[in-house]
């Protein structure tokens, strides 16, 4: 899988992370550099983890469903891409009652916004990804993406959080048809 594929893949998995790290910021628009820090590590930590773990199960039953992998990691993307849209049009405004500085808060709110990578992960291991490149490469970008959604937090509130989680599923949408083409038409 090319780089840009997978630099387009960190941003489109970060977008969850971005929307919980604005609410950090908006929850506690004090918050200090190491603080965020913590918070922003938690997040990438978990988004890089977890396609690592999916990567594990796609290479375990590759041989099973190899003709058809194309078409299992586009619906995979779309149900993810779709869930991330309908999602981020569901949410209430009740996310200020939180403390992103509780680790078990920490911890849930790392798993609950890293879920979806566990399923890129799957389709990582029926297209065979380096997977070393890609944790690296949607680890680095969430941590990124989770420090700038922090301080934006801080900054302007939670104004624009909805909107960057669809973008995010737009994205992980586009990104499974790219896929779904590539096999289909250029192999």
């Amino acid at each position: 899988m090319e780089i840009i594929t997978l630099l387009l893949i960190g941003i489109g998995l970060s977008f969850d992370s971005f929307a919980a790290s604005i609410t950090s910021g908006v929850a506690k628009n004090k918050i200090r550099f190491w603080q965020a820090t913590r918070i922003a590590f938690s997040l990438a930590f978990f988004q890089a983890l977890m396609p690592v773990l999916g990567w594990l199960v796609g290479i375990r039953i590759l041989h099973l469903i190899q003709t058809i992998d194309h078409w299992i990691a586009f619906g995979l993307l779309l149900i993810l891409g779709l869930k991330m849209i309908w999602e981020s049009l569901q949410k209430s405004e009740e996310e200020k009652n939180f403390d992103p500085l509780n680790l078990l808060v920490l911890l849930g709110m790392s798993l609950a916004t890293s879920i979806d990578a566990f399923v890129v992960g799957i389709s990582f291991g029926f297209l065979k990804v380096n997977i070393l490149l890609a944790t690296f490469v949607i680890g680095s970008i969430t941590f990124i993406i989770s420090m700038l959604g922090i301080l934006f937090g801080k900054k302007t509130g939670s104004r624009f959080g909805k909107k960057m989680e669809i973008v995010g599923g737009l994205i992980l949408i586009g990104i499974g048809t790219k896929i779904l083409i590539e096999h289909l038409y250029f192999q």
